[in-house]
């Protein structure tokens, strides 16, 4: 059956069905934009096919984009930090390697990342970066230093929801535990990590920041048997990359002109 217009509407009392019917279904874009684009559309003799591709791509972008937005503040990063301002040479990253972090083609397939290194190499300017361009992505992600992520699970564990916690995270695709091994854990917040880590396998992607070399996560981890459960499940399907050079942020202190 082929639709017919009903109303036969024109002009102002147009502009006016167009606003409440905008209003009702919830079309803040197409709202405002309508004005403008229906000039646009007349002045350069557009189809209506086209007209209406025009409104309705607008709403999509500005929905993607305020569903990034919403995301990114979800995801607690601690600074605004993007792929385009990462410094390769300072973390001496093989640009290769770089793109394809940047592709994200690890986190299609669920793997692990590690970004290992000295402090201020930029572990997690990268990381962060990486969590903006995945959530660009329409992906979800969520950032924790790694206290924050114990502190919440002891809190978990203290009214007895680790499981829902646990369950609240692997709903993200990507989950950044930023700066692991720099306070040591004891048994409880282990065994708590490695039951979090044991449930995103081959499920969800976790990238983890760290300056402990893997076969000293002893010095932070209980005992070798605890360090050897959680690797074993954190190393299958996981990109270890390594950052070097000088910490950027002695390289910022020796930049300060002390005033004479």
């Amino acid at each position: 059956m082929t639709a017919k217009p009903r109303h036969g509407l024109t002009g102002q009392a147009a502009d006016a069905a167009v606003d409440q019917a905008c209003r009702m279904l919830r079309l803040p874009t197409v709202r405002t934009q309508f004005p403008d684009l229906a000039e646009a559309a007349a002045r350069e003799q557009m189809s209506y096919r086209g007209f209406l591709a025009e409104l309705l791509m607008a709403e999509c972008d500005d929905r993607a984009r305020r569903r990034a937005e919403r995301r990114i503040k979800a995801a607690g990063f601690p600074a605004h930090k993007t792929l385009d301002g990462f410094d390769l040479k300072a973390s001496q990253l093989p640009r290769p390697t770089f793109e394809f972090l940047a592709s994200l083609e690890w986190l299609d397939r669920n793997d692990n990342l590690c970004l290992a290194g000295p402090a201020g190499v930029g572990k997690r300017h990268l990381a962060q970066a990486l969590g903006r361009a995945a959530i660009t992505a329409d992906k979800k992600v969520r950032f924790f230093p790694a206290d924050q992520l114990i502190e919440a699970l002891y809190r978990g564990l203290a009214d007895n929801t680790v499981g829902k916690l646990i369950e609240r995270l692997l709903r993200h695709d990507l989950i950044v535990i930023d700066d692991l091994g720099f306070t040591a854990l004891d048994r409880v917040a282990a065994d708590h990590l490695f039951r979090f880590i044991a449930a995103a396998y081959e499920q969800r992607s976790i990238a983890i920041t760290t300056n402990v070399d893997f076969q000293n996560w002893t010095q932070f981890l209980p005992d070798a048997a605890t360090a050897t459960a959680i690797l074993d499940r954190f190393l299958h399907h996981c990109h270890v990359i390594a950052l070097d050079g000088e910490s950027y942020r002695l390289r910022e202190a020796r930049n300060v002109i002390t005033p004479a």
